[in-house]
This record gives structure tokens, C-alpha cells and sequence, in this order.
């Protein structure tokens, strides 16, 4: 189909003028009615914010979208643009995407007065209609609203009272799009007044021009709940004209969040193909996420990022891949000891408390990692605290409780695949324990998950484990004790 390119064919076409927010509402009706989804890889939010946000959407509603950080603000925020028609006409050279019916800019005007039907239209495209600006506390009022140029009117020997003097900021150069801002309370108060007719009114004001330029834009920002302490505040009149406020939050389930960090991480296709992640190993993942956000090292109010278990699963296949590649194999399985090589992921991505500077960033990374093993293999084992102290019962692990008090084992972190499956399968009493689990184990998923009984079990105490340059040793109790003794890094104390 051939687009109309001049003022008169675009009369011709039939096309009439709609608001940004009357197309928003006009293509979520017909999203809605054809049974689509609003937004596609946005899991967890079905019920709760989505809803929501087609409700504001539908009303014409300026929106705020006030979570913690990575709970996907920004992104439901530019997956709006697909909500926008494909393209559409405005004046061919105006810098305020005027519509051709109905003009906002002296230029378009001008244009339109002096070629008539022959005024040239150009054609503008969805995701040129987006504008995204982050807050901090150097952004000016000339650069979200505009002012005066000096250059201009030297260059165009016009009067400082003439408005073509005028550079437009931001705000107006997004009229008929989306404009977002993102952590508005970073946004200086004085900033902040400067948006409240746009708002209210429909219009900005420019220093010292008597110019009114109702503008066309849906505005969406998001905020963090810290933020409102730490550093700024959303002022309450500008919190007044915003019309809807939608609180996101992080994943209700395990499963939720597994399926969001399998989709987000960014390995390459070749690392993809040589490393295997089983199911376990991706559990143990999300696990540290929600230790960490209940955790009472760390600052809950700056809240706990999914970037956390999405750099976590990155770091966890590039540690079983450079394994793969100093042992000269094909493929190979992440394992569980490949787990702390998530220690910096963690690090970066947590903001602690005083307890828990006090501790230090990689202790409580590694109390974390703990945790997520000591609770999940209490939720798919027996526990084993109940299981010592249980009456009348035989205790499940203690076949296993007695095979280390007699003799060690070592896992190597850069050992081969054989050399790891035979140190396992010489472990008494761990075959026994598998078939304790409710569900069914692949058998090429049985080494890691002999791995994790280790772990798990020495998690709970129930055996020792050493944590050396190049391995894991794991043997009786006390002995494990000594050693961390010797190297004066006793384990956080259990929440």
C-alpha cells in the first residue's frame, strides 16, 4: 500500500487525527478482543500489575510504575510502543511531529498556509515515537521543557522575543509519543514543577514566551520505594496529577523465576550447545535470590534485582564450561560446586546492612549460597535435624553419617566428568538416599544430585565439608570444624 505523501492525498485516504491515548486505547481493545496477551516475556504479573496497567491505559491515564529495582519497569514501559499504530503522517521537517490536520507548531502552520494541499508529509514509525530519559540531579528545565538559543537567533538574525528562538527540550519534541522517566525522584523538586502543566493541562510554558503548546504525550515514569528517603521524593502535587500508580513486585514462585532467568540470560549459542544446566541447579539459583530477600544482611529496601540469578546462571554455565575446556571435553553438566562461582554475581548485586558490612560482601554471599542448599534439600529430603532426633526411627542418612566418620572425600572443581562420578559413586549410602526423593531423577542428573545430598548434609551439619583451593573435602564433622578453625572463617550464624 502506498502511504499518501502530500496534504491533499492524505485528505483524500480518509485518514482523521486521534490522541496518543484514544490509539493506545483504541489497539488494547483490539488486543484485548482478539485474546493477546498486552505484553509477551513479562511472566508473573498476570494477575496483579498487568491488569492494572490495561485499566489505566483504558481510563487515559498518565501512569507511575513504583517498584523495587529489576522487576521490569523499563521494560513494560518500552513494551508499550507496540501498543502504537505501525506509522503515522505528520508535517514533512517538524521538529514536534505535528499532524498534518491539525497543526501545533508556527512551522507546520506556516507550511501548511503557504503550500496548502501540496504540504509534503513524511511518514513517522512506532519506535521513533518513544522518548526515555533518565533522572538525575543535572537534568534542567531546558532539558526536559526548552528555552531560549542564543546560536539560533544569531544564525536566523531574529529578536529574542521571537519564538522561532526557541530550542525545544524533550517533553515538546515527544508530542504524539511516549515519553518515560525513569527514577523520577532523582529529579530535582524545581524540575519536578516544571512538569505540572504538561500533566494537568495539556500544555508547557517556556520562559519568558507567551507560548501555550498543547502537547500530545503519554506519560510514564517509574520510581523506587527508596528512593522517596534516600535520595528525593516525588513532590506531592506532581504525585497528585500522575493518575495511576501501579506496584510491581518480584516473582511469587521459584517456577516463575526460573522461567524469567532462563529467558533473560545472555549466553552465547556455543556455550549454550557445551553445557547442560539441570533443573536442580537453576532451583538452587532462584533459592539464593529469595534467601537474599529475607535475609537480614541485606537492605531490603533496596530490594534484591533479578540480575542477581540472571548473572548467577551466566556465571554457573561459564564456570562448568571453562571446566569442560581444561579437561578437553565436548560437553559437560553443570554441577553443584559450580555454584559458588556465583560468589560475584552476588556481590555486585546486593546492598547490606551494617550487620552485614560488618561480615563483609562475600561472606554473606556465601551464607546465601548455604542457606539456598540447607532449605531447598530440607523441602525435597527429610530433614536431617528431625531425622537424628527422631524416636523410634531409623535415621535415612545414616549410612552415609558413618561412612564419613571413617574416611574423606574429594571433589575436585576443575575435576574431569569420570573422575567426578567415580568420587561419588564411592559413597556408601547415596543411592539409598536418592530414591528418598518423591519425584523422578534423570540418570544423567544423578551425580549432581548425589553432589547435593553432600552439600545438603553439610549444610545441616549431619557431615563435614572443607572448602580448599581446588576442591571440596568432605569427611566427619569435627574434623571440618578444625579446619575452619585454622583458617579463622567461621560460617555466619543461620537465620
Amino acid at each position: 500500500m502506498t502511504l499518501p505523501t502530500t496534504l491533499g492525498e492524505l485528505k483524500q485516504s480518509g485518514y482523521r487525527p486521534r490522541s496518543i491515548k484514544e490509539e493506545l486505547r483504541a489497539n488494547l481493545i483490539a488486543r484485548i478482543r482478539a485474546g493477546r496477551a498486552l505484553f509477551d516475556g513479562i511472566h508473573g504479573y498476570e494477575h496483579t500489575v498487568l491488569p492494572a496497567l490495561e485499566r489505566a491505559i483504558l481510563a487515559g491515564h498518565s501512569i507511575n510504575l513504583l517498584g523495587l529495582r529489576g522487576q521490569a519497569k523499563t521494560r513494560m514501559a518500552r513494551a508499550l510502543v507496540g501498543l502504537l499504530d505501525e506509522r503515522i503522517p505528520v508535517v514533512a521537517g517538524s521538529e514536534l511531529n505535528d499532524d498534518p490536520l491539525a497543526p501545533l507548531s508556527r512551522y507546520a502552520k506556516e507550511l501548511i498556509a503557504a503550500q496548502g494541499d501540496a504540504t509534503p508529509i513524511a511518514w513517522l514509525h512506532r519506535d521513533q515515537r518513544y522518548t526515555e530519559k533518565l533522572a538525575t540531579p543535572d537534568v534542567t528545565v531546558a532539558d526536559l521543557i526548552g528555552d531560549s538559543d542564543p546560536i539560533k537567533a544569531a544564525n536566523l538574525k531574529l529578536d529574542y522575543s521571537d519564538e522561532r528562538v526557541i530550542h525545544f527540550g524533550l517533553v515538546p519534541r515527544s508530542n504524539r509519543g511516549i515519553f518515560v522517566i525513569n527514577e523520577l525522584p532523582d529529579l530535582q523538586p524545581r524540575i519536578q514543577v516544571s512538569l505540572f502543566n504538561i500533566l494537568q493541562e495539556g500544555d508547557v510554558q517556556i520562559r519568558g514566551f507567551q507560548l501555550r503548546l498543547p502537547l500530545d504525550i503519554q506519560f510514564v515514569f517509574t520510581a523506587n520505594p527508596e528512593d522517596y528517603t534516600n535520595r528525593g521524593a516525588i513532590i506531592t502535587p506532581l504525585k497528585d496529577r500522575i493518575q495511576s500508580q501501579i506496584l510491581t513486585h518480584y516473582p511469587p514462585t521459584i517456577e516463575l523465576g526460573m522461567r524469567i532467568t532462563g529467558q533473560e540470560a545472555r549466553s552465547p549459542k556455543a556455550q549454550q550447545e557445551r553445557v547442560r544446566v539441570p533443573d536442580l541447579v537453576r532451583v538452587l539459583i532462584e533459592r539464593i535470590a529469595v534467601e537474599a530477600r529475607q535475609s537480614e544482611y541485606v537492605d531490603q529496601k533496596s530490594g534484591v534485582s533479578a540480575r542477581l540469578t540472571i548473572s548467577a546462571l551466566e556465571s554457573v554455565v561459564s564456570a562448568a564450561e571453562r571446566r569442560a575446556l581444561r579437561n578437553g571435553e565436548d560437553t559437560t553438566t553443570a554441577r553443584i560446586g559450580d555454584l559458588f562461582a556465583v560468589v560475584p554475581a552476588i556481590t555486585g548485586k546486593i546492598e547490606l546492612v551494617y550487620e552485614g558490612e560488618q561480615e563483609g560482601p562475600e561472606k554473606v554471599a556465601l551464607h546465601l549460597l548455604g542457606l539456598a542448599l540447607r532449605n531447598t534439600f530440607s523441602e525435597l529430603f527429610p530433614d536431617p535435624a528431625r531425622s537424628r532426633k527422631a524416636q523410634g526411627r531409623p535415621d535415612p542418612y545414616a549410612s552415609v553419617v558413618e561412612w564419613f566418620n571413617e574416611q574423606e572425600t574429594d571433589l575436585l572443581l576443575d575435576g574431569d566428568a569420570k573422575a567426578y562420578r567415580t568420587a561419588l559413586a564411592a559413597v556408601q549410602g547415596l543411592n539409598e538416599l536418592l530414591s528418598l526423593y518423591p519425584g523422578d531423577i534423570p540418570e544423567e542428573d544423578r551425580p549432581i544430585w548425589r553432589e547435593f545430598i553432600l552439600h545438603g548434609l553439610a549444610e545441616h551439619s549431619r557431615i563435614g565439608r572443607s572448602t580448599l583451593t581446588a576442591s571440596f573435602r568432605f569427611g566427619d564433622v569435627l574434623s571440618s570444624v578444625l579446619s575452619d578453625d585454622d583458617e579463622g572463617d567461621p560460617d555466619l550464624p543461620d537465620e
